[in-house]
């Protein structure tokens, strides 16, 4: 592991060292892409650096043990069980902090929530969980626009498409996607029974240009009447756009601006983020089909969360957590069950790398 930090830290230097160098500084694209690189390095590089000193400061105090000096040896047996504890944590951060990272990690996500099984009562809990995710998000600091959203027959939403930019945003909701479940009494309920419903929700990497080539003959593009309340533009003009890319049969629409032409600019972007997912997904059941029932993978059909109102429980049954107050969850206080999947799923993936039984995520 020294080994590897070593050549980690001189990479570090040499970027570093490129920061000052009128070529780099010159040319823009260059200039972002090596500031990226060593800011993606610049924690393992300073945690390794500490460890380095804590190693230093312990083969020091433990030459301590074996001086004449009395107080130099109490000091040792002293100081020894802290810096030993301090060197266990720091290693298993290194040892997180070399996981191979997920290429997506930064990207900006393109979300989609759908109402599955329980008729009204599944498109009243959609809109709910999408302005939990748009709390969240606000307590972020992400920008949110909802791009397209159908609505339910007794309120709610049918499904919505929703884009959330900034810091990371697929880092911290890539584990959210998948079957989740509400049980509770609706307010239609006249006997008080405890109905089930399903939701699907749907996190996308949004993809660059970079990343998806589109070829514009292979779309079509259709023109339509914005739906939905209220609105200038709603149902007086052709300003939605719905685009198929026919190769795919992907279908995406967006009716979010006044202008067909922004329209068009954001079903693109849409469409670009369901190919990537597409071809993600292809890859990874390539290399590993055990793994096509892991967060991420685009199998939508199995639940990994449970909301329980009467209970006032939500369960994740991916890593066996259970937390309660479903009130402030619902309103954007997700932020323990995130980090409780991402260590779990980081954990999983430190398990396969050393050697461990299970299979980590592989997004993770």
């Amino acid at each position: 592991m020294i080994d590897k930090l070593e050549d980690v830290e001189r990479r570090f230097e040499r970027l570093t060292a490129d920061l000052s160098n009128p070529d780099v500084l010159a040319d823009s694209a260059r200039l972002q892409k090596v500031s990226k690189e060593r800011a993606g390095l610049e924690k393992l590089v300073d945690t390794f650096r500490t460890y380095r000193k804590v190693l230093a400061d312990l083969n020091e105090v433990e030459a301590w043990l074996g001086s004449s000096d009395p107080d130099e040896k109490a000091y040792a047996r002293e100081a020894l069980p802290g810096l030993k504890e301090q060197r266990e944590e720091l290693e298993s951060q290194l040892k997180l902090l070399l996981l191979p990272k997920d290429p997506n990690d930064e990207k900006n996500v393109i979300l989609e929530i759908r109402a599955g099984a329980g008729g009204d009562e599944a498109s009243l809990f959609a809109e709910e969980v999408m302005q939990m995710y748009l709390r969240y998000a606000d307590r972020r600091g992400w920008k949110s626009d909802i791009i397209d959203m159908s609505a339910g027959n007794a309120g709610g939403i049918k499904d919505a498409t929703v884009t959330l930019s900034g810091d990371a945003v697929f880092s911290s909701l890539k584990y959210e996607s998948g079957v989740h479940r509400v049980q509770r009494v609706p307010a239609t309920e006249t006997q008080g029974r405890i109905h089930t419903s399903t939701i699907t929700v749907a996190v996308m990497p949004e993809a660059e240009e970079v990343d998806v080539k589109l070829n514009e003959a292979d779309i079509d593009r259709q023109a339509m009447r914005s739906t939905g309340a209220g609105g200038q533009s709603v149902n007086t003009t052709d300003s939605a756009v719905r685009l198929t890319h026919r190769p795919t049969g992907i279908v995406v629409k967006c009716q979010q601006e006044k202008s067909q032409l922004k329209n068009y600019n954001m079903a693109l972007r849409m469409l670009r983020a369901k190919i990537y997912e597409m071809e993600q997904e292809r890859l990874r059941a390539e290399r590993d089909s055990t793994r096509r029932s892991q967060v991420g993978t685009g199998d939508r059909s199995e639940k990994i969360r449970t909301y329980n109102f009467p209970q006032d429980r939500l369960t994740d049954h991916r890593i066996g957590l259970t937390v309660h107050n479903l009130p402030g969850i619902m309103a954007g206080g997700i932020e323990d069950v995130i980090t409780a999947c991402r260590t779990y799923y980081q954990a999983e993936a430190l398990k396969a790398q050393t050697g461990g039984s299970r299979p980590a995520s592989p997004d993770a």
